[in-house]
């Protein structure tokens, strides 16, 4: 009597382990099965804005152009760059157009950041900051548009202008627009200025 239930315990411990066996068989395949989830998509790369634009007009009638910091200071510091692309009456009133152009342009064969501000194919960054150089004053911006519309007509509907207080002794002209003249002196903007000469030294 007790072999045969030791016999039946035996026979039902046998059949629940290959019952846990096929479970655990099955669901190895069902994950095999599955279904793989497809990997995440990687971020977009942030789209390129135009964060600063500068801008020389001479004398001699030429549209000079720079989408970098160094370049300008070159240029204003010697009147000339290592690099420049040149379109012969393109620029505002079909003045000669210059690029200042970087070495890493050259090398990837594409149109420099000035060339792409010029063309409109950049938008403006939130704190785009821009400057003219005319006539011995910087003519200074916090908006692209309004720096293009007065470096092609030469008018400033709205500004502070702070007399001999530039680097050499030159004038400042804070540029605005109606909405932002609304809100005062343009203070970042003013900063801005100031911490790039001062970088410079």
């Amino acid at each position: 009597m007790q072999q045969k239930m030791r016999t039946g315990t035996l026979a039902a411990g046998v059949a629940a382990a290959l019952a846990l066996s096929g479970c655990a068989s099955d669901m190895k395949k069902a994950e095999s099965t599955a279904p793989m989830a497809a990997p995440a998509a990687p971020a977009a790369a942030a789209a390129e804005t135009a964060k600063e634009f500068y801008v020389v007009l001479p004398e001699n009638g030429r549209y000079y152009a720079f989408g970098d910091t160094k370049n300008y200071f070159d240029f204003l510091s010697h009147s000339e760059v290592a690099l420049t692309r040149t379109s012969i009456g393109a620029g505002p009133g079909g003045k000669t157009l210059v690029y200042g152009i970087t070495k890493d342009d050259v090398k990837k064969n594409k149109p420099s950041l000035a060339e792409q501000i010029f063309e409109g194919k950049l938008p403006p960054a939130a704190g785009f900051y821009g400057e003219v150089a005319k006539n011995g004053r910087f003519y200074v911006f916090g908006d692209l548009k309004d720096m293009k519309e007065f470096a092609a007509v030469g008018e400033v509907p709205y500004s502070y202008t702070d007399i001999g207080t530039g680097p050499d002794g030159e004038t400042l002209v804070w540029v605005m627009n109606k909405e932002s003249y609304k809100k005062g002196r343009p203070v970042a903007t003013i900063e801005r200025f100031k911490a790039m000469r001062a970088s410079m030294k």
